[in-house]
């Protein structure tokens, strides 16, 4: 069931396009949008901008009709049916779809509590829920349409960090968040959603939190090569990921990695790391980026950032950058139409009693 690896296109080359389809050529960027369903503002905004694809907070997320109808209208806006619509839906503190209407999701530190209770018998259960959550995820998210889940989280924690990471991750041991995190993806993957693996290089020994100011990270390059990139390096092979705005002040110290062309070349895309798929900015609305929207967004692509990511839904904001964001072609279109060749229709699952076996697991079934 669980374990289960899908293998990567080397490329996709010409020979996989059918002449007879016209390209798409949309731009780089995904956009959020302000509420609960999509003004005739948005819409002709974004028919006019054409971005990559659209993400969805908890201010979009109110009921699964609603939703529906959401998702189906964001992607009439571009006229593309397959347009990619990302959430943040992680489990615990971190899920914009949230009851009624939706399960609760345990946070990701759940499953290394599992594992840590015993070293053989459970890690293995450990991975064996990781996998089962992730395609219970993936069937949630696949009712309303959604394709891609920015999850899992990659980072590893360490004593006395800010805490927005904290239970966010799976351990605090980089092994155990790299077989953690490889079951949850193969598990939303088998679902038909793409896994964005964030925050690369690694968020988890920030002192600060990034919505509200920007991270510097101390530690020398040793120690970030044996903890906080390993679980990225054990995990490149994965179609997308999120780079964090976090300083690293011993690779770059004047810039976060997000804007860092040194961080992306040396170290995310270089030996440290070695990731080959996507990437996506984090969100240019939090505070740890100065400038306005539009310097945010050149800075971000000028360091070697795929996708420009803007999520507040702002349209005065999204209308400012939009000019500074180039068509999605060359390197990133391929590594996004990589991407994509891994999603797949949702393999058949019996969602009622995966529900049961992962409460069983965690110790959660109802007597």
């Amino acid at each position: 069931m669980w374990g289960v690896w899908l293998s990567v296109p080397e490329s996709v080359g010409p020979e996989a396009v059918d002449p007879a389809v016209p390209l798409a050529r949309p731009r780089a960027v995904v956009f959020g949008c302000a509420g609960l369903e999509v003004t005739p503002d948005e819409a002709a905004f974004f028919r006019d901008a054409d971005p990559l694809g659209f993400i969805l907070f908890r201010r979009n997320c109110d009921s699964r009709d609603q939703m529906r109808r959401l998702v189906d209208d964001l992607r009439a806006s571009v006229g593309r049916p397959d347009a990619p619509v990302l959430i943040d839906q992680e489990g615990g503190r971190v899920a914009r779809m949230r009851p009624p209407h939706w399960p609760a999701h345990p946070p990701m530190g759940v499953f290394g509590a599992l594992a840590e209770r015993d070293a053989a018998a459970g890690r293995e259960a450990a991975q064996e829920a990781a996998w089962i959550n992730g395609r219970l995820l993936a069937h949630m998210l696949t009712e309303v349409g959604i394709t891609v889940d920015c999850a899992p989280v990659c980072d590893v924690p360490v004593e006395g960090a800010h805490d927005i990471i904290g239970d966010r991750a799976f351990s605090r041991d980089p092994a155990l968040v790299i077989r953690l995190a490889r079951a949850t993806a193969e598990g939303l993957l088998a679902g038909g959603v793409l896994p964005v693996v964030k925050h690369i290089p690694g968020h988890g020994r920030a002192f600060a939190d990034s919505h509200a100011e920007l991270p510097v990270v101390e530690a020398d390059r040793a120690t970030l090569e044996a903890t906080d990139f390993a679980p990225f390096r054990a995990l490149a092979d994965l179609p997308l990921a999120m780079v964090a705005h976090v300083v690293l002040k011993a690779i770059d110290p004047t810039a976060p990695a997000s804007t860092s062309a040194i961080v992306v070349r040396e170290v995310v895309r270089g030996p440290s790391i070695g990731f080959g798929g996507l990437l996506f900015s984090d969100d240019l609305s939090m505070n740890a980026l100065q400038g306005d929207p539009r310097s945010r967004a050149e800075a971000v692509l000028a360091a070697g950032m795929d996708v420009v990511l803007h999520c507040n839904g702002d349209l005065a904001e999204m209308r400012s950058l939009i000019d500074a964001v180039p068509v999605l072609s060359g390197a990133a279109a391929e590594r996004w139409a990589r991407a994509e060749a891994m999603r797949h229709a949702p393999e058949p699952a019996d969602i009622a009693a995966l529900t049961t076996r992962l409460a069983e697991l965690l110790g959660t079934a109802q007597a």
